[in-house]
């Protein structure tokens, strides 16, 4: 189904121009086109409409991904009181090694990991990935793996990748291919 991302406005680089007024049309997990809403309201009649309270842009890139979520354990929140989990932000170090972590365990905290990562705004990460549930968990989340940071630039063809940011700097959502796979309610 085609939808339209209306946003305050949208930037087709992170740093590019605000275009005000402006829209996203997506179906599948293609960027269909961007151009002023009206006119794409105009062009695509049936399609979906999204409006955003914030402005849209190509999501973050996590240079430290994989320090992030191979070198941190990510815990539940059903976990907060027991031995070693004094609450919910990242454990490291000393922390982390008094852990009894396995490939099940790493996997969990991994999707947690890849969630926070998600709520930001995030839509690729710097690999490599070596442990094999990491791994696992970071190709089924729909990022992109890329090997060294390179810029994201939104454009008719494209993978439907992009976050909305209210002005505060809050993320108010993440799409990956086209997916709304986070929206702050």
């Amino acid at each position: 189904m085609l939808t339209i991302h209306v946003p305050l406005a949208v930037r087709l680089t992170e740093d590019g121009e605000r275009l005000p007024g402006h829209a996203v049309a997506v179906e599948g997990d293609r960027i269909v086109a961007i151009g002023p809403a009206d006119e794409l309201a105009g062009a695509y009649p049936a399609a979906r409409v999204r409006h955003w309270p914030g402005e849209l842009a190509p999501g973050r890139c996590a240079v430290d991904a994989a320090a992030w979520l191979e070198a941190a354990y990510h815990p539940d929140p059903r976990e907060v009181g027991l031995p070693g989990i004094p609450g919910t932000d990242p454990l490291t170090g000393s922390a982390l090694a008094a852990l009894p972590m396995d490939e099940v365990r790493w996997g969990h905290s991994a999707r947690r990991g890849l969630q926070r990562l998600l709520r930001e705004g995030v839509t690729s990460v710097v690999g490599p990935f070596t442990r094999p549930a990491v791994r696992t968990a970071v190709q089924r989340s729909g990022l992109t793996v890329l090997a060294a940071p390179r810029p994201a630039t939104l454009s008719a063809g494209a993978r439907a990748d992009f976050a909305v940011h209210a002005t505060d700097g809050r993320c108010l959502a993440t799409v990956l291919a086209g997916r709304l796979l986070h929206r702050r309610a």
